[in-house]
């Protein structure tokens, strides 16, 4: 898709909320948080606050596919979530599995590309052959591109990376002295993207959780205490209203574009 044409999607975001379209940030990364407690706040087994929870992606993707966001990543399954008890686990591979297959035709329509971040690695077959699977099919569009952030760490992607920057210094294909930001960005698994401008986190929680370290240096976070089943449009909308009302700085003592 044409830059002109997340443009004309970011015109008439920025006109409904009054701001300037270049205040819409173009990356946004979620930490999607809170299933547990949607489903034991309501007498529920965690299992319905997952399932509820895979409803609230469709819907917030497709908003974000609406107002021009040309990255989503999405924090759905870290490394560390294998610790949950091997019911829900399971769970969640078969959830996750679902709905990659459930959602290739908004995908196709939507002309959304799907990437994932995160190894491969303890990932059920049944799982892997579906994020393959919906990868390939979307592997055509050049839209938004949606990545999922699935048995995914940031100190092991960071650790990957530098795994595989001394392989190649090691068989003479990269100098040390031309290792730089540039050169570990690009051994990541967000390799040629954009870094996110804004990292929303709901649940209320003030943490990072091990997402996306290196490529956050210089986002904005937004906070909310809703429930990440009950994140809406609505509320996708005021993440992007108080970024608008940001002075990003970049280090330098007057509001700037990103470096």
């Amino acid at each position: 898709m044409s830059e002109a044409a997340f443009e004309d999607k970011r015109r008439a975001t920025a006109k409904r909320l009054g701001i300037s379209p270049d205040a819409i940030p173009r990356h946004i990364a979620i930490i999607m948080d809170g299933n547990g407690r949607w489903a034991q706040q309501r007498g529920l087994p965690r299992m319905s606050g997952h399932e509820q929870g895979g409803k609230a992606v469709q819907i917030v993707a497709q908003h974000c596919v609406d107002i021009g966001i040309e990255y989503l990543t999405l924090y759905s399954f870290s490394m560390q979530n294998w610790k949950r008890p091997e019911e829900e686990v399971n769970f969640l591979m078969h959830l996750i599995a679902a709905y990659l297959e459930g959602i290739r035709p908004n995908l196709m329509r939507d002309n959304v590309r799907l990437q994932h971040l995160g190894r491969r690695e303890r990932l059920p077959q049944m799982l892997l052959d579906a994020l393959d699977e919906t990868m390939e099919i979307t592997g055509v569009n050049d839209g938004m591109i949606l990545g999922l952030a699935l048995n995914y760490g940031a100190r092991e992607e960071m650790t990957d990376a530098v795994k595989a920057i001394a392989e190649q210094c090691r068989d003479g294909s990269l100098k040390p002295e031309e290792i730089d930001e540039t050169c570990i960005s690009g051994h990541l698994n967000t390799a040629g993207w954009k870094d996110p401008d804004l990292v929303v986190r709901t649940s209320g929680e003030m943490r990072i959780s091990n997402f996306l370290l290196w490529q956050i240096s210089y986002a904005e976070f937004y906070v909310t205490e809703t429930l990440w089943p009950d994140f809406s449009p609505e509320e996708l909308d005021k993440a992007v209203l108080a970024y608008a009302g940001r002075n990003r700085r970049f280090g330098d003592i007057t509001a700037g574009k990103s470096p």
